[in-house]
């Protein structure tokens, strides 16, 4: 059926749902090669056209999609953001149209010649690490001399990818839970699940469900598995798929791992041991950085790149913004504090890798948690926090959560309230030591968004909260365990505005001493 449709596609009647990027790139390509594409998307209250790609596709709403029937429809192609739940994907199934994501539609087109010889895909999944380890290894397939592109959830889209002017023969796939339940067929020449921790489970529905779509992922040649993950290491793999695991222990044969301080691949090298570089020099440094290293080595290794190749590339690497960067430093009487935005820690798991490379800190934390647990989160990290600023939407699961298992952090909620102002709620473990009032100017400025301004007023208090505490605090650490869109376009923009307020901080703490 995939191989008559492709071939089809040209006169075939498409639904492209979805007019974000996986959308329009779906609907550019599928409208370039004759097929008849309408978009399907609520921004068309209205019946519309756009051009994307140089091309001109109708847009209609989806409940004008949906009361006209799928009967005459071939393909259904839908945007990431569609769950299976969705009446749209739901009709489609049950009118007995196929429904693809993006990524199924290129991996179709690539398995059946339509764009060349078929690339190499390297895919990588996990719900902490993606984006690292997908810029790892593309700097790697680099070093290798191969004309590699990150695509997927980073970068382009797969399609994009495969339809640039110079050609990519390898993808750098970073694939989302999402993208790969849409995405059954994928077969990647080598694929890791890095680890599975509470996230989407509102798209899902269950987390079971969640590692089930991240599981998809190994169906590869070769599938690489966190070994060091509860979840993700008894995750089953292909019938014909080698498995490959990684640890930060020392490897055991199959696996790449650390030993004595270097990265040491146990599973490419025909039964030997092979050296692939020092930990040291790995960034971001930490276990995360040093586990995705490991995977990205993996990955690199399973299509024959040599060891002083992964070697080479890693080196090169520079850690994209916004993932445990230190943007401002700033002096207590008892030494210095880190300011350090992890903004893309936007889930439980991430926000406690990030909080693993510090002895104490004061965390903001918040936003749209997404159905995820902070228990663990808390639980594990009650030593490790000095304070807890909670902001966004589901602030008050994180308060309750600290309340149940570190009732004694102290903790601040900083929200806007009704009147467009800046508030702030002071938690029950400051007592006698509740904090003087911030500097709220930046809040009453008319120019400055609600988001910033609270940002701005989180900074203060957590430094406060350091500048309190009875222990020295390492860091104050933006990780939220949430994603931004509460509050912020992106977390790009959450990170940029802690950025910015927690340098003005800095400035204004040097400027008092």
């Amino acid at each position: 059926m995939p191989d008559t449709l492709v071939a089809e596609l040209p006169n075939a009647t498409v639904l492209v749902a979805g007019a974000g990027a996986a959308g329009r790139s779906a609907a550019a390509y599928l409208a370039g090669v004759g097929a008849r594409v309408c978009l399907v998307d609520d921004r068309y209250s209205t019946p519309g056209r756009e051009v994307f790609g140089g091309v001109e596709v109708s847009g209609i709403s989806i409940d004008r999609a949906l009361s006209d029937g799928l009967t005459d429809v071939d393909l259904l192609v839908v945007s990431p953001g569609f769950a299976p739940t969705h009446p749209l994907p739901v009709a489609a199934q049950a009118a007995g149209v196929p429904v693809w994501g993006e990524v199924e539609l290129a991996w179709q087109l690539d398995r059946a010649g339509v764009l060349g010889e078929p690339r190499t895909w390297l895919v990588v999944t996990g719900t902490n690490g993606k984006t690292t380890t997908t810029g790892m290894v593309e700097a790697i397939m680099t070093a290798a001399g191969r004309h590699a592109a990150a695509c997927g959830n980073y970068g382009l889209t797969v399609l994009d990818a495969m339809v640039a002017p110079r050609r990519a023969d390898v993808l750098c796939a970073e694939l989302s839970s999402f993208q790969l339940h849409w995405a059954p067929s994928v077969h990647a020449d080598a694929a890791v699940v890095l680890n599975v921790a509470e996230d989407h489970l509102d798209w899902h529905g269950s987390f079971a469900a969640y590692a089930a779509a991240k599981a998809l992922a190994l169906q590869a040649a070769v599938a690489v598995v966190g070994e060091d993950d509860v979840v993700a290491s008894t995750l089953p793999v292909g019938a014909d798929s080698r498995r490959v695991g990684f640890t930060l222990a020392r490897p055991a044969p199959g696996q790449l791992g650390v030993l004595d301080g270097v990265l040491t691949d146990r599973a490419f090298g025909d039964g030997e041991s092979a050296e692939l570089i020092s930990a040291d020099a790995i960034r971001p440094a930490g276990p995360s950085g040093i586990a995705d290293a490991l995977a990205a080595a993996a990955l690199a290794r399973a299509v024959g790149v040599s060891p002083q190749q992964v070697a080479a590339g890693l080196r090169t690497f520079a850690p994209a913004a916004h993932r445990g960067e230190v943007v401002a430093v700033g002096e207590l009487d008892d030494g210095a504090v880190l300011f350090v935005d992890d903004s893309k820690a936007t889930n439980p798991h991430a926000a406690m890798a990030a909080l693993s490379g510090y002895d104490r800190v004061v965390l903001i934390a918040g936003g749209l948690l997404k159905g995820a647990s902070v228990d663990e989160l808390v639980a594990a990290n009650v030593t490790r926090l000095a304070g807890v600023v909670a902001i966004g939407r589901d602030r008050q699961i994180i308060v309750d959560t600290i309340a149940r298992h570190a009732p004694e952090v102290p903790t601040v909620t900083v929200f806007t309230g009704d009147d467009g102002q800046v508030s702030v709620v002071e938690g029950p473990a400051l007592g006698a030591r509740a904090l003087p009032p911030s500097d709220e100017r930046a809040s009453q400025t008319v120019d400055l968004p609600p988001s910033h301004a609270v940002m701005n007023v989180a900074v203060e208090r957590a430094w406060q909260l350091a500048d309190r505490s009875a222990r020295p605090v390492s860091a104050v650490l933006l990780a939220p365990a949430a994603a931004s869109l509460d509050m912020f376009a992106s977390y790009g923009a959450r990170g940029d505005a802690f950025i910015a307020a927690a340098r003005s901080v800095v400035d204004s703490a040097q400027a008092s001493r």
